[in-house]
């Protein structure tokens, strides 16, 4: 917007310049409806009217204004008396009919409110019938809105007396100072609340307006004052507090989905956390379970995951990595199975809950992170990918994978594969070089850890393709790979838009690929499910392969952002 010459602020005021605004902008203005539109809308009395009041209102504060008198209310009572006692003329009558109104009433005890400064609260009366030698007791007011409390209250099975079990972080209970764990309720508006179950109590609350008045036995522990709460969390499941039969208040509680950030408010409870989402506005905590706590419930009802084995495929495509992944037909014929520093047993046994992150932003310096592309057979992941090098060949890599078979003639060393001898291979296995690799024909083939960094030397962002498995593997500070699911459609829109395409992983006797059976959408229907069911807490994105050309600019969109904003990634990275 160009500058505007008709002074600042100070010496002009805002009302002067919004009526100049239309005329300084004219120049700027490509049609005459928009500029009819700019003339009406400055033009507005209403807005003029609410300049001149506020520039007005601004010129008063400046003046450091004092209240002539602290009692205006007292003395319009009084003045209405001293008129009833005079003959009632038309004026006495329309005053004494100004002065009786409650707005007029209400608007003179908020003048003297705020001239006397008198902000604080008016407690209730001590009640006279407390026991000389009753414990001490606080008696606490505090005025009910529509969020809840915000503490939590249990009956101790050894006394039978009613404390507060918790005080959430942020709520009103929090912020009043006056309600800590451990106090005693006594009474809630003046209902005694010995002999009653908590969730009497609850309800009594609940049915209060207004302000609630408690009476308790101060808890004699002394709290120490908590910090704002500074761990971050990435919740790897979803949790909803209503269908939770452990937690201890289903209204207290968090609900969240896996890959919502928490920031942790409380741990003081081994069993239940408080917790809220990072950047809500509220700053009320909830309940949310212990990692420990979750932990054990998820192994004592996890149910076994199919383990797929993991095959190797002979795609020839040159120039991009080889997906290790065998088509029907190759698996009847080759039983061996992916290698990897792990087994996929070792992973079902794996509980997760949640991981402790921070937030991280690359630097202009920084080497790109690791892109990880994960997807069953024939979702389109290969063809994506290609997409993705075909748009910026200068900013974009892949690995060159190792084999131990023998160089053809049109093959280059180091451009279709590094070709090594059996027993380098081997050795390289051995010593933990490879991310993941197998075997095809009696040959070896695999993708080696040094091909990555070599992708990224190159000030490259490097697009690695490998089983979901290998993924927890790749997780480290040098890599910081960002983990990418291509998920199919339904199987309805498989069969409406893949009815003509050919998979390139299963090929027919004369190696030419073959059309997409009913079968192989259904393989991949399940392969996904598996997959987002067994390493979805490890997925960063996910992304639904419908159409080619939208996934593929969700994808671009998604790299953009990964490279120029900020993300949470592990605290491990930062350790490992």
């Amino acid at each position: 917007m160009p500058a505007l010459s008709t002074g600042s602020a100070s010496d002009t005021g805002l009302y002067e310049l919004l009526a100049a605004l239309p005329a300084q902008l004219q120049p700027h203005v490509d049609s005459q409806e928009d500029l009819t539109f700019l003339w009406d809308m400055f033009g507005e009395k209403s807005l003029h009217s609410l300049v001149k009041i506020h520039e007005k209102l601004h010129y008063y504060e400046k003046q450091s204004p004092v209240p002539i008198l602290h009692g205006a209310a007292a003395l319009a009572d009084d003045l209405a008396e001293e008129l009833q006692n005079k003959p009632l003329s038309s004026e006495i009558r329309e005053l004494l009919k100004l002065l009786s109104k409650p707005n007029v009433k209400a608007l003179l005890s908020v003048h003297d409110t705020v001239a006397q400064k008198n902000y604080d609260p008016v407690l209730p009366a001590m009640p006279d019938d407390i026991d000389d030698e009753e414990d001490s007791v606080k008696i606490i007011r505090l005025v009910k809105n529509r969020e809840p409390l915000g503490a939590t209250i249990k009956k101790m099975s050894r006394t039978g007396a009613i404390v507060v079990a918790r005080v959430m972080r942020g709520g009103a209970a929090h912020r009043s100072g006056l309600i800590h764990v451990g106090d005693e309720l006594r009474e809630v508006n003046g209902i005694p609340v010995e002999d009653k179950r908590p969730e009497e109590i609850i309800q009594i609350l609940a049915q209060s307006q207004g302000a609630i008045t408690f009476k308790i036995i101060p808890s004699i522990k002394e709290e120490t004052p908590s910090k704002e709460g500074k761990m971050f969390l990435r919740a790897l499941f979803d949790y909803d507090p209503n269908e939770d039969k452990a937690i201890p208040c289903k209204e207290a509680g968090l609900s969240f989905k896996r890959g919502d950030i928490l920031q942790i408010m409380s741990q003081d409870d081994a069993t239940w956390w408080q917790a809220k989402h990072e950047g809500a506005a509220n700053p009320r905590a909830g309940l949310i379970p212990s990692k420990h706590f979750q932990e054990r419930r998820l192994a004592l009802r996890r149910p076994e995951i199919l383990v797929q084995p993991l095959k190797v495929s002979n795609r020839k495509s040159s120039g991009f990595r080889r997906s290790f992944r065998l088509s029907r037909k190759d698996k009847k014929t080759n039983k061996s199975m992916y290698e990897c520093k792990k087994s996929d047993q070792y992973d079902t046994a794996d509980v997760p809950t949640y991981e402790e992150v921070t937030p991280y932003r690359r630097q202009m310096n920084e080497k790109y992170r690791l892109v990880v592309l994960v997807g069953p057979v024939g979702v389109g992941l290969n063809e994506l990918k290609r997409k993705l090098l075909i748009s910026d060949t200068q900013h974009y890599g892949v690995t060159v994978p190792h084999t131990t078979r023998a160089r053809r003639s049109q093959e280059s060393d180091g451009v279709e594969y590094i070709f090594i001898s059996k027993h380098l291979f081997e050795t390289d296995v051995q010593n933990n070089k490879f991310i993941e690799y197998g075997e095809y024909k009696n040959n070896y083939y695999g993708t080696s850890i040094d091909s990555v960094r070599s992708v990224l030397a190159k000030n490259k962002v490097c697009l690695l393709d490998v089983q979901p498995h290998t993924v927890k593997h790749l997780r480290t500070l040098e890599f910081k790979p960002y983990v990418i699911f291509i998920k199919p459609p339904s199987i309805e829109r498989l069969r409406e838009t893949r009815k003509n395409a050919k998979i390139i992983s299963s090929r027919d006797d004369q190696g030419a690929a073959k059309p997409f059976t009913e079968e192989d959408f259904q393989e991949m229907i399940k392969s996904a499910q598996i997959m987002e069911g067994q390493y979805g807490h490890l997925f960063d994105k996910i992304i639904i392969n419908d159409d080619l050309t939208v996934a593929f600019n969700e994808l671009k969109t998604t790299f953009d952002k990964l490279e120029t904003e900020t993300h949470w990634i592990p605290v491990s990275w930062l350790h490992s």
